[in-house]
């Protein structure tokens, strides 16, 4: 299809944001809002639960919908069952336009295990969060295999600058120090790499039914705060807490145009400190 377009729902949030200021090369994207957006954009607004013919009409003609929207934790009145009710609506949606379905979901389903996690790897959210994502691709999968519907999940790892650590920093932050003085390490992706990925895979004509998403190699989080040039304390890690969790990227690989660099945290660092402004002021 030349020149195509893909749907975005939840586009006022973090990620949708991003890839306003990133956009995919060669795809148009309409960008779907509840309420009405000022500047440039093709703007949908409608609430894709409560009017399924408005998201079946925005859907009309495009090659993917990728589902970005769900409540986010910790915020009063969220009820995490809305990721599983929009993935599905996201499916019936593109069953109707004869669209691929991309649901953002998150390395949180996996839980607080340790180790290399592959995407066949046992889920074990543990918190609210997490089971919500999970449960919203075990039921998309089904609803898609029912209505001829590819979906894929993509469990996107830490996003340097969208997380607790680099985005949630603030005076006095302080991070877990284990016994051999490291800190926690994680499976990142910088903002614009992020962004670039996912334009890839909303150009690619097949995808799994699930993708790790993130840079190969996890990073430490204070290695992370130092590159960004925050100064941060350490206090003792709890015995619970895990020194080191990462995605295993070796699907994701083989599917982009050109590998993807290992994640670097200065690299992370600048590639945040270039978008900051811009997201910040949104």
């Amino acid at each position: 299809m030349a020149n195509p377009a893909a749907m975005v729902l939840g586009a006022t949030g973090r990620i949708g944001r991003l890839l306003q200021l990133v956009p995919p090369d060669g795809l148009r994207l309409r960008l779907q809002a509840r309420r009405a957006q000022a500047g440039p954009g093709s703007w949908h607004v409608f609430d894709p639960l409560a009017e399924p013919a408005a998201l079946a009409r925005a859907a009309e003609g495009t090659a993917a919908v990728l589902c970005l929207a769900g409540p986010v934790p910790g915020r009063s009145g969220a009820d995490m069952a809305d990721h599983i009710r929009l993935g599905e609506a996201a499916v019936r949606a593109a069953a109707a336009a004869g669209a691929r379905v991309l649901l953002a979901s998150s390395a949180a389903v996996y839980g607080a295990r340790g180790g290399l996690l592959a995407e066949d790897a046992a889920l074990q959210p543990a918190n609210a969060y997490g089971a919500a994502k999970a449960e919203m691709e075990a039921r998309a999968a089904a609803l898609g295999a029912a209505l001829g519907v590819p979906v894929c999940a993509l469990r996107i790892g830490n996003i340097a600058g969208l997380d607790a650590i680099l985005g949630g920093w603030r005076e006095g932050f302080a991070l877990d120090r284990f016994a051999d003085g490291a800190t926690p390490r994680r499976s990142y992706i910088g903002v614009q790499t992020l962004a670039r990925v996912l334009g890839a895979l909303l150009a690619a004509p097949a995808l799994p039914p699930v993708l790790n998403v993130a840079q190969p190699g996890p990073v430490a989080m204070g290695a992370l705060l130092q590159a960004a040039g925050l100064p941060f304390a350490t206090r003792p890690a709890p015995a619970a807490a895990i020194p080191q969790v990462a995605l295993d990227v070796a699907r994701l690989q083989a599917l982009l145009p050109a590998p993807l660099a290992a994640a670097d945290p200065a690299e992370m660092a600048a590639e945040w400190a270039l978008l900051e402004p811009d997201m910040a002021g949104r």
